[in-house]
């Protein structure tokens, strides 16, 4: 009995093999023959505006329908046609006075692609925005690569240079490249217990070199400059090179933190910058944020005086980088859930 499950046990794993193998095979295959296909077109996207104002609108007058009586109802319905007929004609009423608020949503990754779809639809509200125009950020990451999060920072400066009104909303996290984005905004408006801060730099490399020794493997490393190169992944790392590494990143925190208390500047920069996160009132009273609200409240808010407009570009992905994006997102997922037990990059 015990031969026979051993048996069936190594036919239905020499069968699973195969099967993963045509798979992944096939996978492949796609990915060539779908990056080949998109390499004859001209890479584009989408932008899309639409009105948040008439979605809201239609939410609260649904709730009004289901909650009045037979009577009440009738005349809401009428209402709502001799509406409808007027905006037809043309005849609707005129732009709200305070003029319009552009939503734009940031949700990073480590390697902050989405710098890219950011920067489109800031040039686009650019390009149309008038006195009283402001933009809502809402803003959801735990940072990533300098370079990234330091080009997202700048994007949302030209805002600031043309004297439009930023607020940054966070509803969940904003920390470490996130923060440094976030201080850009003339408001910071954080939910209760959205994570705001990690004003610091990590990071971080293994080293084979031992593994590499042991099995008698060579590694030559051939530079130009005393400091092209300095921690290896795998090379033998001396204190000296350890050294210099740590000056980069102070050098590299050091620029966070100027930065940050240009935009902050009644913030104790020292005081906040050790890398730690904060919540709620604890931000608040450190500087960190101006007041405890969601976005969800912004916009109910705003849409009673201004015309509230959502901003998306959606740039278009060919199919062998949709199968490889669904590999990143699973390996975001699970380094963010470790990051938020942890900390975070800049």
């Amino acid at each position: 009995m015990t031969d026979f499950l051993l048996a069936l046990w190594t036919d239905y794993g020499a069968f699973l093999l195969k099967t993963l193998t045509i798979v992944v095979a096939l996978i492949f295959m796609v990915g060539i023959v779908a990056n080949a296909a998109g390499r004859q077109r001209e890479s584009g996207g989408e932008l899309r505006v639409d009105n948040l104002t008439k979605s809201l609108e239609r939410t609260v007058t649904q709730m009004k329908m289901n909650l009045a009586s037979g009577k009440e109802r009738k005349l809401l319905q009428k209402a709502e046609e001799k509406k409808a007929k007027a905006e037809g004609k043309g005849k609707a009423a005129e732009k709200k006075p305070s003029g319009r608020l552009f939503v734009i949503d940031f949700k990073g990754s480590v390697d902050a692609k989405e710098v890219e779809s950011l920067r489109r639809e800031i040039t686009a509200i650019l390009s149309v925005a008038e006195k009283g125009d402001e933009v809502l950020l809402r803003l959801e990451t735990g940072g990533g690569v300098v370079h990234g999060y330091g080009l997202a920072a700048a994007q949302l400066k030209r805002l600031r240079e043309q004297n439009i009104h930023l607020t940054v909303s966070v509803d969940k996290v904003a920390a470490s490249g996130g923060y440094m984005m976030a201080c850009i905004g003339n408001e910071i408006v954080a939910a209760p217990f959205a994570m705001v801060g990690s004003i610091g730099v990590l990071a971080q490399i293994p080293n084979f070199h031992r593994l590499l020794k042991k099995n008698n493997v060579d590694f030559e490393q051939i530079t130009a400059g005393e400091f092209k190169r300095t921690l290896t992944v795998f090379g033998e790392n001396t204190d000296k090179d350890r050294e210099k590494y740590q000056e980069d990143v102070e050098n590299i925190h050091s620029l966070f933190k100027k930065f940050v208390k240009e935009h902050r500047t009644e913030l104790d920069i020292d005081a906040v910058a050790t890398g730690e996160v904060w919540f709620g009132q604890d931000a608040i009273d450190r500087g960190l944020t101006d007041r405890i609200g969601t976005s969800d409240d912004l916009l109910m808010q705003a849409v009673k005086t201004k015309d509230v407009l959502r901003v998306q570009y959606k740039p278009r992905v060919k199919l062998g980088e949709k199968l490889a994006q669904q590999v990143t997102v699973a390996v975001e997922q699970s380094l963010l859930r470790w990051w938020q037990n942890s900390r975070f990059f800049y």
